[in-house]
């Protein structure tokens, strides 16, 4: 990384993009062999929420039957009083760009309260039935203040649970006994085509906060999960050997033009991650495209070719799957 960092600030000097003085500073910065923190403490944060909200859930259930239901949901309850107050308290309130707190601890904050939310609604439905049988409004319930704790603290991870939300939401809203039963969400079909409709929703609402200019820092975590979402669905449609309706073309034209979109974003946004995951869905999609149109096709005759050819073609395929990412390093780096 030293070496690569050098070589980074020859080629600025090299170009005069920065002067020599700058080029000796930056040499003498990074001779202190200075490093940031903020990485690790982050991290230590990160853990402390999951090993407290986790500690609460044990909690529940090594004592549910000695504590009592009504006194867990209470001391639930002031924790997440406690928690969203001093976040209401503390915070700069609602802003359409991107706001940042002066303590990270707020932040964390604004995640245990969201998690222990969700956790208390869910104690909520389990044991006494606050929903009903609309097992639906349990996930939804949660998933809205996830997304307006998400918004007006500007919290990525929250978001993230938001969005995760979602998705189940709409799994839950097509089939719930089947999902209560533990089956196979991709298994039923109207779940392909939810999941492709979520991943397009997450889409335009993306272009939709762009065009109003809210949140537009939230894109890569929106794209990411439609990126995810509808090439699984579409890859898992495309292997589906049950399918007498020949609807695996369609998926097929989903995920050609879920490729083209992310290849288009990924170089306005400058994402790697989005470029990466959109190249490996791809090549998956195209095997498998390619295969489904040779499977009837006898290659009794030619089948020690096509053994010869199959390393090659992996082969070229890593050689050109590396190509890929230097070229739009090479991009985005102008």
């Amino acid at each position: 990384m030293t070496q690569f960092e050098e070589q980074a600030s020859q080629e600025l000097y090299e170009k005069n993009l920065i002067t020599e003085n700058q080029f000796q500073e930056i040499k003498e910065y990074r001779s202190l062999n200075i490093f940031s923190l903020n990485v690790e403490l982050k991290l230590l944060l990160s853990i402390s929420v999951l090993m407290f909200t986790s500690g609460i859930g044990i909690l529940i259930y090594d004592n549910i039957d000695s504590i009592g239901h009504i006194a867990l949901l209470s001391i639930l309850f002031i924790a997440i009083c406690g928690c969203f107050y001093y976040c209401f308290k503390n915070s700069k309130g609602f802003q359409k760009t991107e706001t940042k707190f002066e303590s990270p601890f707020l932040e964390y904050l604004v995640l245990t309260g969201n998690v222990l939310t969700c956790i208390f609604i869910g104690y909520l439905q389990f044991q006494y039935q606050a929903f009903g049988t609309h097992y639906g409004l349990a996930t939804l319930v949660p998933t809205i203040v996830s997304f307006v704790c998400a918004y007006y603290f500007d919290n990525k991870s929250v978001l993230t649970i938001a969005v995760t939300g979602l998705a189940a939401y709409v799994g839950l809203s097509v089939t719930p006994q089947d999902i209560f039963n533990e089956s196979s969400i991709m298994a039923y079909k109207s779940l392909s085509y939810s999941a492709v409709m979520l991943g397009v929703l997450l889409i335009l609402w993306t272009i939709y906060s762009f065009r109003i200019n809210l949140k537009t820092h939230f894109a890569i975590i929106f794209l990411t999960f439609a990126l995810h979402i509808i090439s699984i669905a579409s890859i898992t449609k495309m292997t589906d050997y049950y399918d007498y309706y020949s609807s695996w073309l369609l998926f097929t034209i989903f995920l050609i033009a879920s490729s083209v979109y992310f290849y288009k974003i990924s170089h306005q946004l400058k994402s790697i991650s989005l470029y990466v995951f959109m190249i490996i869905y791809a090549f998956i999609g195209l095997n498998i495209f390619l295969f489904r149109i040779f499977e009837n096709i006898d290659f009794n005759d030619i089948w020690e070719l096509f053994i010869l050819l199959l390393p090659i073609y992996f082969i070229a395929s890593i050689v050109m799957f590396i190509k890929l990412i230097k070229n739009f390093n090479r991009e985005i780096a102008k």
